[in-house]
């Protein structure tokens, strides 16, 4: 067990440290005190938890590290991730999970605007609630959203798909709620499994997905871009 103290080191001290460990360490980041860019840009295979409220782009642009932080996060927690896990304890500020490509974010809270903006392909899991404009853009991946959503939901979706389990509020243009699958049962099902939540039933979520009427432009549509 490593542990590294915020309160004596730099953000590059402390980052610079976490790269040079082995596959396999587990580390304990302790007096975070809402430091932005921890624990950002990691490939090694860690074990890192940060001992308190974090700041900004925590995990981001990482590829292979299981980061916990036991506390709040500021905006885009696991921004860019490419694999391994982001998990919050509390709730998260705007743009969790914005951009990743692979991985799984899991905010044990509620999240803030733009959860899974763009997404591309990973895995956004929310507890509670999410504000406006959650998966704006989201291009691929999954997100599962524990209780209620914000207006806005899924504007111009790609090929990513959402799963509400409380109340779905306004679509954004181009999103429709569809008929649930076997295989989306399965999906969430194995979200559900992985996030560690247990107020989800796999089977009574809302399926929000593309109409794909805006895949190329068309003038007859512009009011809608």
């Amino acid at each position: 067990m490593v542990t590294l103290s915020c309160a004596d080191l730099s953000t590059r001290e402390v980052n610079n440290a976490l790269r040079a460990l082995p596959d396999g360490e587990k580390v304990i980041l302790t007096d975070p005190r809402g430091r932005h860019n921890l624990a950002v840009g990691l490939t090694n295979r860690l074990d890192v938890t940060i001992e308190g409220n974090a700041g900004y782009f925590i995990g981001g642009l990482s590829d292979g590290p299981d980061i916990t932080i036991e506390g709040f996060v500021g905006w885009s927690v696991g921004e860019n991730l490419m694999s391994g896990t982001v998990r919050v304890r509390g709730s998260a500020s705007q743009s969790a999970g914005s951009s990743a490509h692979g991985g799984m974010i899991v905010v044990e809270g509620d999240a803030s605007l733009r959860a899974g903006i763009s997404l591309k392909g990973g895995t956004v899991a929310i507890a509670g609630d999410v504000g406006p404009m959650c998966a704006f853009m989201a291009q691929a991946g999954t997100v599962l959203i524990g209780g209620n959503a914000g207006d806005g939901l899924g504007d111009s979706l790609y090929e990513a798909v959402i799963y509400v389990a409380g109340e779905v509020g306004a679509l954004g243009a181009d999103a429709q709620i569809e008929e649930l699958t076997e295989d989306d049962v399965a999906t969430v099902q194995r979200v559900i499994s992985i996030a560690g939540f247990d107020h989800i039933t796999a089977g009574d979520v809302t399926r929000v997905a593309s109409a794909r009427t805006l895949y190329h432009f068309d003038t007859a549509n512009s009011s809608a871009y």
